[in-house]
């Protein structure tokens, strides 16, 4: 990080996060099942609204809209526009946790440090939480796609976002989570058992000595390249990058994962997620897709001025600790296999990222060492 960057310190404008109704936000014990229909759901949101917003509890029902945003491998999004007379008075968005994510994410490490990232300027608003969720602003904006990531002029305004995500200041220990978290998840993934047979046959054929072994290898090299710890976003695939090109803005949502970590796996674990939930790592950035996200990256206004030697080196570490990506997503589909009711092989996708990871390694651990 050059000198001359601003240090984000959102302690003091935490109090101005929110709009200006948010004083008379209430925390509700309320909880949403997911997994119902839209119109089983609607009654309950618009209760949860009543709940959570002292300026809507006495509003009829009919002033309430709510419609699904997205629905991904984790939560679910739903928007809620309120009118109040002959317009549209209010939109927010809430997040319906997943069933059984408290397995995999820290809710309160989650909520410990979103106020302060969205003080500083990224995302939606924070507003509240409930029982199974939390409510935020409304973003006018699309979602990426992982074909978007590719191209050029977003690539690079994801670096410029990225660096100034890596200066936000959050207040507490700034240990690196990284093997942590990988330790966490492999203590949870080599202990499951699954009622489904065919499930069980093929888990039982995972190797978890093996794993194991690999998690301490890839850390010893990962350790020998003193990659800087920032505060990471830790999940930057293309469904939590957000923009909208008439006000030429983007976002970063989603901060389920996001910790202080190593600036090599946040921008490792990026151009892993260009092979998307499909996992085509035919994807994966090539070298000079690299280059010019790193020059973006390194130098935001001078970025064909980035040394040659400061490219080679973020290469190394970028894509040695998209190798630690590989495993920790890959050890994450193990548990959402056993935890998750979402209709999606996540016991495959172990398979994908650690085949991968098995793929890439003895490439990456050469030019580590070299």
């Amino acid at each position: 990080m050059g000198a001359t960057d601003k240090i984000w310190n959102p302690v003091q404008v935490a109090e101005q996060a929110r709009n200006d109704y948010a004083s008379e936000i209430f925390p509700s014990r309320l909880s949403i099942d997911p997994s119902l229909s839209l119109s089983q759901m609607t009654p309950l949101v618009i209760n949860l609204c009543k709940d959570m917003f002292k300026a809507w509890s006495k509003l009829d029902d009919s002033c309430f809209h709510i419609e699904k945003i997205s629905g991904g491998i984790t939560n679910l999004l739903l928007k809620v526009s309120v009118k109040q007379g002959n317009s549209i008075d209010d939109i927010i968005t809430i997040r319906l946790y997943g069933p059984n994510t408290e397995f995999i994410i820290d809710r309160h490490r989650e909520l410990q440090a979103i106020k302060y990232i969205t003080a500083a300027g990224f995302g939606a608003t924070w507003l509240g939480i409930f029982g199974n969720g939390m409510v935020q602003s409304f973003i006018n904006a699309y979602t990426l796609t992982p074909s978007d990531m590719r191209d050029p002029k977003l690539a690079a305004k994801i670096a410029k976002q990225l660096r100034r995500f890596h200066h936000v200041e959050i207040p507490g220990s700034k240990e690196p989570q990284l093997w942590n978290d990988i330790r966490k998840f492999f203590e949870k993934a080599c202990n499951l058992k699954f009622d489904d047979t065919e499930k069980q046959k093929t888990y039982e054929a995972i190797s978890f000595t093996e794993l194991h072994d690999e998690i301490y290898k890839l850390q010893l090299l990962c350790d020998r390249l003193k990659s800087p710890v920032i505060f990471a976003h830790n999940d930057l695939l293309s469904g939590n990058i957000m923009i909208n090109h008439e006000e030429d803005k983007l976002y970063f949502i989603d901060y389920e994962y996001a910790s202080y970590n190593y600036r090599g796996f946040d921008i490792g674990n990026h151009f892993a997620e260009y092979a998307g939930f499909d996992c085509d790592f035919s994807l994966y950035p090539n070298r000079n897709e690299q280059f010019h996200f790193f020059r973006h990256y390194l130098q935001p206004e001078r970025p064909q001025e980035v040394p040659q030697k400061d490219l080679e080196a973020l290469y190394i570490e970028a894509n040695t600790y998209a190798l630690a990506s590989h495993l920790f997503w890959a050890l994450w589909g193990l548990i959402q296999a056993k935890m998750s009711p979402i209709d999606f092989d996540y016991l495959g996708y172990f398979f994908k990222r650690y085949k991968e990871y098995k793929r890439q390694k003895d490439q990456v651990e050469s030019l580590a060492i070299s």
